[in-house]
């Protein structure tokens, strides 16, 4: 009996550790909302412009455009650009306190055909959220 009883104790103190250890079961979220995170054609007047699913080879250049809201504090994310699972690149943008905001990263897509994603990870390197495309 005594020796359950000491397994028992150190099966939950191991999980609380881990709980506690683990930012992905962290109930802080990362200090914002998600109110649009969307791929497009273009970026204007702070509004994305051809949004899709889809780009042709020939697009030049697709942009990652994120709208934030209930942002508790000044913190930063990070837009980062998978091709075919493979990380292409990494942009690290501010975000200001205040009840919304706006800004967008965009990648060179170099006629790259495929499956592409771009997550968008808070302070913390956690993803938030991710959006994917296709470029054929």
């Amino acid at each position: 009996m005594k020796l359950r009883t000491a397994i028992s104790g150190i099966i939950v103190s191991l999980c609380l550790s881990l709980a506690l250890a683990s930012p992905a079961l962290s109930t802080d979220g990362p200090g914002f909302t998600v109110k649009r995170l969307v791929v497009s054609q273009n970026v204007v007047d702070k509004e994305p412009v051809g949004v899709g699913e889809t780009f042709s080879a020939d697009t030049r250049e697709v942009y990652c455009f994120l709208e934030a809201g209930k942002i508790k504090n000044d913190t930063t994310v990070t837009f980062a650009w998978y091709f075919e699972n493979r990380e292409m690149a990494r942009v690290s943008l501010k975000l200001g306190k205040g009840r919304r905001w706006r800004t967008y990263a965009s990648k060179k897509i170099a006629g790259l055909k495929g499956n592409w994603r771009v997550e968008l990870l808070d302070s913390s390197g956690f993803v938030v959220d991710s959006v994917s495309f296709r470029v054929q």
